[in-house]
Formats: C-alpha cells, sequence, structure tokens
C-alpha cells in the first residue's frame, strides 16, 4: 500500500514504545478522533491506530507515566463541554471516561484552535506523533505536550535567576 509522507499504518503500540524513548521536552503526541486532519509539517508523523481513542490515550498515559525522562502537559478542546448528546451520540459515556482517566493528572482545557496553532509552531522545530482512532466524536482529541520528567519548572526558573543574577555581577 502506498502511503503519503508522514502518515503511516502500522501498530500503534510498537510505534508508540520506538518513539516515546527518542522524544523529549517539546515533543508532542496527539490521540486524535477519525476525522482529525493529516497535516503536512514534515515534523508530524501520523499513525491510523484503528483503535478506540479511550484505550489509544490510556496507553500513551501509561507510557509517559513508565517513562523517567518525560512528563505531560496535557491540552484538551475547551469545545468539547459543549458537544451535545443529540448531536454526537456517545459523547456524554466519552466525557465520563476521559474524566476518570485524567482525574490523577492536571488538563488544560483550551480552544481547539489555540491548541492547534501551537502544535504547528512546535512543528516547526520538533516533532509530533499523531496517533489517529476510529472514535467518531468532534473536538476529542487529547493533547499531550512532553516536558522533562527530571526537572521541574520551578528549577528552571531557579536557574535563570541565577543566570540573571551572575550576568549582572
Amino acid at each position: 500500500m502506498t502511503v503519503a509522507p508522514g502518515i503511516m499504518h502500522s501498530d500503534w503500540k510498537r510505534e508508540l514504545k520506538a518513539l516515546l524513548p527518542l522524544y523529549g521536552h517539546r515533543n508532542w503526541i496527539v490521540v486524535a478522533d477519525s476525522a482529525y486532519p493529516a497535516q503536512s509539517c514534515p515534523g508530524i508523523e501520523t499513525i491510523v491506530s484503528g483503535a478506540g481513542l479511550i484505550e489509544v490515550a490510556r496507553k500513551v498515559l501509561d507510557s509517559i507515566a513508565a517513562s523517567k525522562h518525560v512528563r505531560a502537559n496535557i491540552y484538551l478542546d475547551q469545545e468539547s463541554q459543549f458537544v451535545a448528546e443529540s448531536d454526537a451520540p456517545g459523547v456524554t459515556r466519552y466525557r465520563t471516561e476521559l474524566a476518570e482517566m485524567l482525574k490523577a493528572t492536571n488538563s488544560t482545557t483550551l480552544p481547539h484552535e489555540q491548541i492547534i496553532a501551537k502544535l504547528d509552531q512546535t512543528a516547526q522545530l520538533f516533532r509530533v506523533l499523531i496517533v489517529k482512532t476510529d472514535l467518531t466524536i468532534p473536538y476529542t482529541s487529547i493533547f499531550f505536550e512532553l516536558d522533562c520528567g527530571y526537572w521541574s519548572a520551578e528549577a528552571e526558573q531557579r536557574l535563570r535567576q541565577s543566570i540573571s543574577s551572575s550576568d549582572s555581577n
């Protein structure tokens, strides 16, 4: 089968396992609904999983949690809170399953276009993995922005303050 550049049809679990050790601070993993578009930026790789969104997201969460080198900032589409069951059957169950899965994490809800803008900007310099799922409910993609697992934002701030203080001397 001929596949467009940047799009892979393969065992998504194997691909995730192979790529996660390569990824680090500033890489992204997106677990996407089935209508998520194929993006043209060369830094973006897309895998079609054929699996459910919650199943894939759980595997991504577990894989990140098992890594020592990364943690994730999680972004969700703000619009997902307003999708009506009558327009997208199953959305209520999805929101319940998502809340249960993410209860021990910190996630941020932003308008979809803001998340996409952040992702597009990042993809200019860093790699992004998109795992498309078979879910057919809009605004359900989950965006994992990877961060350093062994260096906190507070430690970075202290480092920058120390550098700034030494520059002023």
